[in-house]
C-alpha cells in the first residue's frame, strides 16, 4: 500500500475565532502504482487534503501513511527530507524558481532529497519531456505548456512513490493539457509511482480507471 489515511481531521480558524472544518476523513487508501483521479469543486479541501499528504500541512488528527512511514509522527525537518525522497509533487501553479534554467530548477529538486545529484538523469527527464532544447532558459523565456512540462519532471526526479498533482492542466490550453496528462500517467506507469490527480474537470478524470468524489469520503460537517 502507498498512502493510506486514517482519521484525518482538518480545520482552520476563522476570523471571528471560530473552527472551519475542512477534512473529516474517517480513510482513504491507494494501493502502490494506481493511478486515481480527486473530483471535487473549487473551495472544497482538495489542496488541503494534498498538502497534508504532502507532509505540507500537519492534520490536527488522524495518521498519513505513505510507504510505510506515518508522516505525522516525524518532526518538520524529517517531513521535509522524506517529501523531497518520496513524494513528486505538481502544482497548479508549477512552483518553478524565475532566476534558475529549467536544468537548474530539476537538479535544485534533486539536492533536497540529500542524495547526490544526478545531472545526467536530469537532461533525460527534460528530454523526455520535450525540452532538451530549453534545458538553460529560465521560466520567462519558456511558454506556460513548457514550464509545467519542467515541473512535471523535476515532480519525477527523485523517483517518488507517491506522486501528487493539483489541476496540473488548469493552467495550459487544451493541445498541452494532452500532453501535461500523458506525461505525467506514462511517467508514472513507467516507474511504479502511485499517482493521485486531483481536479475539477471531468474530462481530465475520464482518463482513469478509478475516479474518487472528495464529498463520498470527506464529511467535515459531521459529528466528532
Amino acid at each position: 500500500m502507498s498512502l493510506v489515511l486514517k482519521d484525518v481531521r482538518k480545520s482552520y480558524r476563522e476570523p471571528d475565532g471560530a473552527a472551519l472544518p475542512i477534512l473529516n476523513i474517517a480513510e482513504f487508501a491507494l494501493q502502490s502504482g494506481e493511478q486515481a483521479a480527486l473530483l471535487g469543486p473549487s473551495g472544497g479541501g482538495k489542496t488541503t487534503l494534498l498538502n497534508v499528504i504532502a507532509g505540507i500541512t500537519m492534520p490536527d488528527a488522524g495518521s498519513v501513511t505513505v510507504d510505510g512511514i506515518d508522516i505525522t509522527r516525524l518532526h518538520e525537518v524529517g517531513r521535509d527530507r522524506f517529501r523531497a525522497q518520496k513524494i513528486g509533487f505538481v502544482f497548479q501553479t508549477f512552483n518553478l524558481l524565475p532566476a534558475f534554467t529549467a536544468l537548474e530548477n530539476v537538479l535544485l529538486g534533486m539536492s533536497f532529497s540529500g542524495k547526490a545529484v544526478d545531472r545526467r538523469r536530469a537532461e533525460e527527464l527534460l528530454g523526455k519531456v520535450g525540452l532538451s532544447h530549453r534545458l538553460h532558459h529560465r521560466p520567462a523565456r519558456m511558454s506556460v505548456g513548457e514550464q509545467q512540462r519542467v515541473a512535471v519532471a523535476r515532480s519525477l526526479a527523485n523517483r517518488p512513490s507517491l506522486l501528487l498533482a493539483d489541476e496540473p492542466t488548469a493552467n495550459v490550453d487544451v493541445k498541452n493539457q494532452t500532453t501535461v496528462l500523458d506525461l505525467i500517467c506514462e511517467g508514472c506507469r513507467e516507474n511504479q509511482v502511485s499517482l493521485l490527480m486531483v481536479t475539477h474537470s471531468l474530462e481530465v478524470a475520464g482518463r482513469f480507471s478509478r475516479v474518487d468524489k472528495l464529498g463520498d469520503f470527506n464529511h467535515p460537517r459531521a459529528d466528532r
